[in-house]
């Protein structure tokens, strides 16, 4: 593996599971493919469990480990092209990329939805700058329209918990204050795509998810409905995609209760966090028995060694 954009890159889903496990059970057991290797984090926005759990991934494959916080103790960076540089960016992407290559081996990116642009944000215009000219490996850390390591740990903690081979699997919108970017549900649901599971997106009129990533899967605009029978339910707030960006709804008949959980067949909870409590869903789901937001983030940190790991493999 060259580079990781998408959970569709790997060939062969069942494989990259089993790899997963094994590396799970086995976190030290490939220190020498990353001895003397280096892996570059750059972050365009704030992470807490990203960037903890990949740096604990590229540690253990026993990889140095250098983070850029772009946003803080860098120059400003520019990424337009033919733009006078006379305002408070000093330094281009087109520069510091290619200098960011000469330090590393492996380069992770950052950098969410700006929301300025649909067609910037779905043409990833910064990871693929990234990718054009650094020179190196470049994996997504999480991108305008995707995070796919985050899919990766969602699956392989979805296949650790399902008590049947068919499980029905529902992401929920729900509501948030803020306008909030696409790339975890749109990954998720193309990382279920990939699947057999009976799975089903739940979302009010207007939120419907870009067409490329729904394409053949139900979705429905009530919730109750998609919630009956349920053996995982995944919470997730996003912007319109067709009114790009905009927040035209916070209706809290959406959140994630008690009693909306009663309706499913005792589902497990699923989310990615940072969680907004009792908008998304309330205290006594994510505080129950049946939630799954902790052991979900610590398999971020099998997805980040999984995937470098394979990246690795082909220097």
């Amino acid at each position: 593996m060259r580079h990781f954009t998408s959970i569709k890159q790997f060939d062969d889903l069942k494989a990259a599971l089993e790899a997963a496990k094994y590396v799970k059970a086995n976190p030290f057991a490939d220190q020498a493919l990353g001895k003397n290797k280096t892996a570059l984090l750059v972050f365009f926005n704030n992470s807490l469990r990203t960037r903890l759990s990949t740096q604990k991934a590229a540690m253990n494959l026993g990889m140095n480990v250098m983070v850029l916080d772009v946003n803080q103790g860098a120059w400003k960076l520019e990424t337009e092209r033919g733009v006078v540089m006379d305002g408070d960016k000093s330094e281009h992407l087109l520069e510091a990329i290619p200098v960011m290559g000469c330090y590393a081996d492996v380069i992770g990116v950052r950098s969410f939805a700006r929301f300025e642009s649909r067609e910037d944000d779905y043409t990833e215009k910064i990871l693929n700058q990234f990718i054009q000219y650094s020179g190196k490996p470049v994996f997504s850390m999480e991108a305008a329209t995707r995070h796919p390591l985050q899919t990766f740990a969602d699956m392989l903690t979805i296949e650790e918990h399902k008590k049947t081979a068919r499980p029905k699997v529902v992401m929920t919108w729900a509501p948030h204050p803020k306008a909030l970017p696409q790339a975890v549900p749109n990954s998720f649901a193309e990382g279920l795509s990939m699947t057999d599971y009976d799975f089903v997106i739940a979302n009010p009129e207007g939120y419907d998810l870009a067409p490329e990533f729904t394409k053949g899967l139900r979705v429905t605009h009530n919730q109750d409905e998609a919630l009956e029978g349920a053996d995982f339910v995944y919470a997730k707030n996003w912007a319109s995609y067709e009114q790009y960006g905009q927040v035209l709804s916070k209706d809290m008949n959406w959140t994630v209760t008690k009693e909306k959980m009663a309706l499913t067949n005792n589902a497990f909870f699923l989310h990615c966090l940072p969680v907004r409590r009792n908008m998304i869903v309330s205290d006594d789901v994510i505080e129950s028995p049946q939630s799954l937001v902790i052991p979900e983030a610590a398999n971020r940190v099998v997805a980040a060694q999984t995937v470098l790991k394979m990246i690795l493999q082909d220097l």
